[in-house]
């Protein structure tokens, strides 16, 4: 009976448990206001897309509303989406980076102190490119450095098939464009790695500054 008991209690607590949503945030100034929710693991960034990126490619799908009586210029290059865990900032790959027939190789350069000093990382997914900049501390000198990564086009990638998966992304793609009515769509970041939640955070760039995004994954 004991063991019936904790069977069980054991199965109840196992359907009981409330089901984890899809993490969201949002933020807003004077100027905008952006809601976010963020695709981090390989399996919903799957499903929000409708076909399957190559590893390290999160999603975030944005709505912008533009704050009553003002026109919003929308660029995709205003957002930022950063790692508290690894100091990551990324900018957003644009469609042809991530699925396009184009082959891009990325070299990361440290600025300091010094000069620059560029290490070839090679080609990048068959098609992914894009430049994603990190920051960290100079070693042994005290002095600030920064690495960054730096992408280039190798010849004759022209050659390669194009992806099915372009039409989708620039269908899903959130615009560039002015705006005086909500919009909503897709950015798609690399943050290498597994993010946890908590650390990840996402910017937006207006006339007032930048709005701070933090994600929280609230029940369904």
């Amino acid at each position: 009976m004991k063991l019936l008991a904790a069977i069980v209690s054991a199965g109840f607590a196992l359907f009981a448990a409330d089901p984890k949503g899809l993490p969201k945030g949002e933020g807003s100034d004077k100027f905008a206001r952006i809601e976010a929710t963020a695709y981090l693991d390989r399996a919903s960034v799957t499903e929000v897309v409708g076909g399957q990126l190559e590893q390290g490619i999160v999603v975030v799908t944005v709505k912008v509303t533009p704050a009553e009586g003002k026109k919003l210029s929308i660029n995709r290059d205003d957002f930022i989406l950063r790692s508290d865990r690894s100091g990551d900032r990324a900018t957003p790959f644009s469609p042809s980076q991530i699925a396009g027939s184009s082959t891009m190789r990325v070299t990361s350069q440290t600025i300091g102190v010094g000069g620059v000093q560029s290490q070839n990382t090679g080609p990048v997914w068959g098609g992914m490119g894009g430049g994603m900049p990190r920051s960290g501390g100079g070693v042994g000198n005290g002095t600030a450095q920064v690495t960054e990564a730096v992408a280039t086009m190798d010849e004759n990638s022209g050659k390669q098939k194009e992806s099915p998966m372009l039409a989708i992304l620039k269908e899903k793609i959130l615009p560039e464009k002015d705006i005086t009515e909500p919009v909503t769509g897709q950015l798609y970041f690399l943050l290498e790695g597994k993010q946890k939640v908590k650390d990840v955070e996402l910017l937006y760039k207006t006339e007032a500054g930048r709005i701070s995004i933090w994600f929280k994954q609230l029940p369904q």
